[in-house]
């Protein structure tokens, strides 16, 4: 690739389609499963919903990966975002009149089962539009990209819906995803017709090959994605259930606090992303035990403040002041383990086998979701007992990790 610019037209086209794309996503991901809470007031069903919605997710990121290395990555982008749309136009119309706990369901599962289709297209594009050089940058890039996605759409989601209520923010994201759907229109990524085959074949074979690929030739990574896993299970599932059900039912404070408070999770996600451009040849991705052990600790001070005699306000900074470093380790270690697969893996299987990661690495999501989801709603009264308990469990998983992450090599 002669030109070695991180922001060629064609990239920057991606990251500004990926703002207003994300953006979208993520005031629907802030705002429905709090319309439901709000409804219900049950932590247990919104939970469930949420592990629920997931299900669909880890498939798609399968049949992604797949289809973004057989197909037209921007085509891929156009369509599900003009499909998203199409969707949000039908809920908008039918939310106020059908059952909400049924519809939220299938809104939700079809919603995050268009984003893992979504996503492996977008990762999988990254090399073929920056340097080889330039990939770890481009992967902060797009994970900054995300993470102010996800510090906008909450803080106005929260505002809009504590003011106006869902609709507003409904009307909002269709917008983002016409418009983000048809600027990818004009996206050029290099690609080059497969033969047809039958798409069940397809997923088999790939699926197959990925497989092999990640436990046999390159078995490092089927350990990493363990771990991954595990921390899945124990933090991220925490951090999706727990932040609601601590904020607005146990502290019994605002959505917009609550929307605040994502928002600041995000910014601290644009921080570490921050921190991977400025520290890129620096970083030791051996070491990436190291940032494991930081988000376990950080949920220490976050149990605390539930024990001791505090005002509400003051709990829920600290809680968000954890969370946004939690969010700083947390990407800096992410987008480390992304670079690591993508250099490591051939180009023309890099989709399927990030999918297929990223599939297999979601799996226990869903069950930490339902689990916490139950543990919040009848330990209400001593909810810091949940934290220690997830902040143990991931100390003791961080510190075996050591011996996998000193195996790590980039060449």
């Amino acid at each position: 690739m002669e030109n070695t610019k991180l922001f060629n037209k064609d990239f920057t086209l991606v990251v500004i389609g990926q703002i207003i794309s994300l953006f979208g996503n993520a005031i629907l991901r802030f705002s429905l499963p709090l319309y439901l809470l709000r409804q219900t007031g049950s932590v247990a069903l919104f939970g469930l919903v949420s592990a629920t919605s997931f299900i669909p997710m880890i498939i798609m990121s399968l049949i992604g990966g797949i289809i973004a290395d057989r197909k037209n990555k921007r085509n891929i982008m156009v369509i599900l975002d003009f499909l998203t749309a199409i969707i949000m136009i039908v809920y908008t119309l039918l939310y106020k009149s059908s059952p909400l706990v049924l519809l939220l369901i299938i809104v939700l599962m079809v919603l995050y089962g268009i984003q893992g289709a979504y996503q492996p297209s977008v990762q999988a594009s990254i090399p073929l539009l920056v340097h080889k050089e330039k990939i770890m940058r481009g992967n902060a890039t797009i994970n900054m990209i995300s993470s102010l996605a996800n510090f906008i759409g909450p803080t106005i989601g929260g505002i809009l819906f504590g003011f106006y209520g869902i609709e507003p923010i409904l009307i909002v994201s269709i917008v983002c995803f016409i418009f983000s759907a048809v600027m990818e229109l004009f996206i050029n990524i290099p690609y080059e017709k497969s033969k047809g085959e039958k798409l069940l074949y397809i997923a088999y074979t790939d699926i197959k090959l990925s497989m092999n690929f990640i436990l046999k030739e390159k078995p490092i990574l089927g350990k990493v994605m363990m771990i991954i896993s595990l921390f899945n299970l124990l933090l991220t599932s925490l951090m999706i259930v727990g932040m609601p059900a601590l904020i607005t039912q146990y502290l019994s404070l605002s959505d917009s606090l609550y929307g605040i408070s994502e928002g600041i999770l995000a910014v601290g996600s644009i921080l570490g992303g921050i921190v991977v451009g400025v520290l890129n040849d620096k970083l030791n991705i051996k070491k990436l035990n190291v940032l494991l052990v930081y988000c376990a600790l950080v949920i220490f001070p976050m149990g605390l403040v539930l024990i001791l005699p505090i005002p509400a306000f003051t709990s829920y900074v600290v809680i968000s002041a954890m969370g946004f470093f939690m969010m700083v380790f947390a990407t800096v270690f992410s987008i480390q383990v992304i670079t690591f697969i993508q250099m490591e893996t051939p180009p023309e299987i890099v989709g399927k086998v990030i999918s297929c990661l990223l599939a297999l690495s979601l799996c226990a999501m869903p069950i930490g979701q339902a689990l916490y989801g139950f543990l919040f709603e009848n330990l209400e009264s001593i909810p810091w007992i949940i934290l220690f308990g997830a902040m143990i469990c991931s100390l003791v998983i961080a510190l075996i990790s050591k011996v996998i992450f000193s195996k790590l090599e980039v060449k």
